[in-house]
């Protein structure tokens, strides 16, 4: 077997295990991580195409950031196309896609088990987001991207718990009759 074949047998007996709402969520999750860094040096570039896909990049980012102009100026003057907060949100997501990846929902932390409960929890965590944005209208809580990054992952972290079991749950019967 050639190992363009190997490949390809490989490729299709791993999508064709998944759901389209699995498929559908990492392709998302992809774009959330991939574009709000990648903006900055598109814009940069000056290539016609490329900030063309920039300026679809900033204006959705733009619509779901409470605070673009936050963002890290990864290629000056461009900066990132979301705040911290928001990025730190999406490695909170990555972060949970990886552990569910691994065990399979199968661990305590794994919130939708608990019904309304871990709904509850979830819905905790979630609003350590906007407390820290409420925070920063004080003066003694100092506007900083590590701390945007720190309360905008454990966010994600929270939604992630919830939403990855319903995202990519596979039937494990299903699992077993496709194994060879």
């Amino acid at each position: 077997m050639t190992l363009s074949a190997a490949f390809s047998n490989a490729a299709s007996n791993y999508f064709s295990r998944r759901s389209w709402q699995s498929g559908l969520g990492d392709l998302v999750l992809l774009a959330l991580v991939s574009g709000p860094p990648a903006a900055p040096f598109l814009a940069a570039s000056g290539l016609p195409g490329l900030t063309q896909i920039a300026a679809i990049i900033y204006a959705m980012g733009f619509n779901v950031c409470p605070q673009p102009e936050l963002g890290l100026p990864l290629a000056a003057p461009h900066i990132m196309a979301v705040c911290m907060r928001c990025y730190g949100t999406v490695m909170g997501l990555v972060m949970m896609r990886l552990l569910y990846r691994r065990d399979q929902g199968q661990a305590a932390y794994w919130l939708d088990q608990y019904g309304l409960v871990g709904f509850g929890i979830t819905f905790a965590l979630c609003m350590i987001y906007p407390a820290e944005l409420a925070l920063q209208g004080f003066n003694w809580w100092p506007i900083d991207h590590v701390r945007m990054t720190l309360f905008g992952w454990l966010a994600g972290l929270g939604l992630g718990a919830y939403l990855m079991p319903l995202l990519h749950y596979r039937d494990p019967a299903s699992i077993t009759e496709s194994l060879p």
